[in-house]
C-alpha cells in the first residue's frame, strides 16, 4: 500500500514545479497537493497511471459540482504539467461539470448608505464598523487582505495590498471619505496596534468578528461588499480590465461575470424607460 505522505515521483515534481516556477502561494500548493494525493491513496496508483475510467470512478461521489470542478482543475494542470515535461505521452485533459452561473449577491450604494446611517458613531467601535464597511465598499478587498492592513499602507490616497491572494500585490485608489472615516476611528482607537482593524479587547480583529459586524448591519457577508464595490464600477461604465486590475483576479474570465449585472442593468432600464418594453 501507499503511504498517505509518500508522494509519486510525478506528483513530487508537479508539486515543486507549482511552488517554485508558477511560485504559487502556499495555501494553493497544500490545496493541489490534498486533491491529487487523495486519489493516489485511494486507488492505491500513482495518478500517472491510472485510465480515465478509475479517475472519473474516484471522483463520481463528490455530488457538489464545485468540489468536482476543483478537484479536475488539479487533476487536469498534473497531466498537462506530465504531458509537456514527457512523462506521459497523451495529452489527457477531463471537462468541467456545468454549473448554472449565478449572478453575486450585491448592494446599491443606497443600501449601504442607509445601513451606514444607522451606526451609532459616538464610541469607537461605531466608528470602527462605519470606517470598516466604508473601507470595503470603497476598495474592493477581499475580508483576508482588508484585516491585514496596516497604517503605511495608505498613503496619498492610494491603497498598497501587500497580501493579496497568491501573494500578488497592487496598488489600488481609495475614496477619501473612506479615509477619513479610517482616520476618525484611528483617533479614538484606545490601542496602538500592528493592524488598524482591532476588537474591543485591543486584539486584531478576526474573520468571524468582522462578518458579525457587516451581517448586523447590512444583513449580508464582507465578500458581497466586494461584489458590491465591483457592480459599482461595471454598471457606471468601468473598462473590465481595470476592474480586473482593481479586484486582483488572475483572470478576466473571474471578473466576466459582473458583465451580467450590466446586461441585466440594461435590460431593467429598457423595461422601465421605452414605449415599447
Amino acid at each position: 500500500m501507499m503511504n498517505i505522505s509518500l508522494l509519486s515521483n510525478e506528483l513530487e515534481a508537479f508539486i515543486e514545479y507549482i511552488s517554485v516556477t508558477r511560485a504559487l502561494s502556499k495555501k494553493s500548493v497544500e490545496a493541489y497537493k490534498g486533491d491529487l494525493l487523495s486519489i493516489e491513496n485511494e486507488l492505491q496508483t500513482p495518478l500517472i497511471n491510472l485510465d480515465s475510467n478509475s479517475v472519473l470512478q474516484c471522483l463520481s461521489r463528490y455530488e457538489n459540482k464545485r468540489t468536482l470542478n476543483r478537484k479536475l482543475s488539479a487533476i487536469n494542470a498534473f497531466f498537462d504539467f506530465c504531458h509537456k515535461s514527457n512523462f506521459s505521452e497523451e495529452k489527457t485533459k477531463y471537462k468541467f461539470a456545468k454549473i448554472p452561473k449565478l449572478l453575486p449577491r450585491f448592494l446599491s450604494y443606497k443600501e449601504i448608505q442607509n445601513s451606514l446611517s444607522l451606526i451609532d458613531r459616538s464610541s469607537w467601535l461605531g466608528l470602527r464598523d462605519y470606517a470598516l464597511i466604508m473601507f470595503l465598499f470603497a476598495s474592493g478587498t477581499r475580508i483576508s487582505e482588508c484585516l491585514a492592513l496596516r497604517r503605511e499602507d495608505m498613503e496619498d490616497g492610494w491603497l498598497h495590498v501587500r497580501h493579496a491572494k497568491g501573494e500578488k500585490e497592487r496598488v489600488v485608489p481609495i475614496a477619501r471619505v473612506a479615509l477619513e472615516a479610517i482616520n476618525a476611528y484611528l483617533v479614538e482607537k484606545p490601542k496602538d496596534h500592528e493592524y488598524i482593524w482591532c476588537n474591543y479587547k485591543g486584539n486584531s480583529l478576526s474573520r468571524i468578528s468582522a462578518y458579525k459586524i457587516t451581517q448586523k448591519y447590512l444583513g449580508v457577508s464582507p465578500h458581497v461588499l466586494r461584489h458590491s464595490y465591483a457592480t459599482s464600477l461595471i454598471t457606471g461604465g468601468a473598462d473590465l480590465r481595470v476592474v480586473q486590475e482593481l479586484l486582483g483576479h488572475a483572470s478576466l474570465l473571474t471578473t466576466q461575470i459582473y458583465t451580467h449585472i450590466q446586461k441585466q442593468d440594461l435590460k431593467e432600464t429598457v423595461d422601465v424607460c421605452h414605449p415599447l418594453a
